[in-house]
């Protein structure tokens, strides 16, 4: 039996294609019957969001390279700035895409690797200033 190759991207690892929309679907469940979240969605067609993120996501994790949206900075400037998007709403969705993934069996060392993906790109949502090169 030849040898099954290993997988190499955080993609892989959480299951690839399938995973992801599943998670996507079980994390945006949680995110619209949070309280302090759900209004940073009204309006929004979720069903383009969700396939928005399953590919943001796919790409972010080594995925596939489908994801052709705007940069973190621009897709969440107007919410920060007319909606208040804080560092309270970013811990509520890290908090429910690690609930996510656990519900889903996903390994702790693949959440965590996951959670460093998510923590990257903090600043850019909430439209800090960019570091000092």
């Amino acid at each position: 039996m030849a040898n099954m190759p290993e997988k190499t991207t955080l993609f892989e690892r959480l299951g690839g294609d399938g995973a992801v929309a599943a998670a996507v679907e079980v994390f945006y469940g949680k995110v619209l019957a949070d309280e302090h979240l759900k209004a940073f969605f009204a309006g929004t067609d979720m069903a383009r969001q969700k396939q928005h993120m399953g590919r943001f996501l796919a790409f972010a994790c080594g995925g596939p390279k489908t994801y052709t949206g705007r940069d973190m900075r621009s897709a969440h400037q107007r919410l920060v700035t007319t909606m208040g998007l804080n560092d309270s709403h970013f811990d509520a969705v890290v908090a429910h895409l690690v609930a996510t993934l656990q519900e889903l069996d996903v390994a702790p060392e693949v959440i965590g690797e996951a959670g460093m993906v998510v923590e990257s790109v903090r600043d850019d949502v909430l439209n800090r200033p960019a570091p000092a090169a």
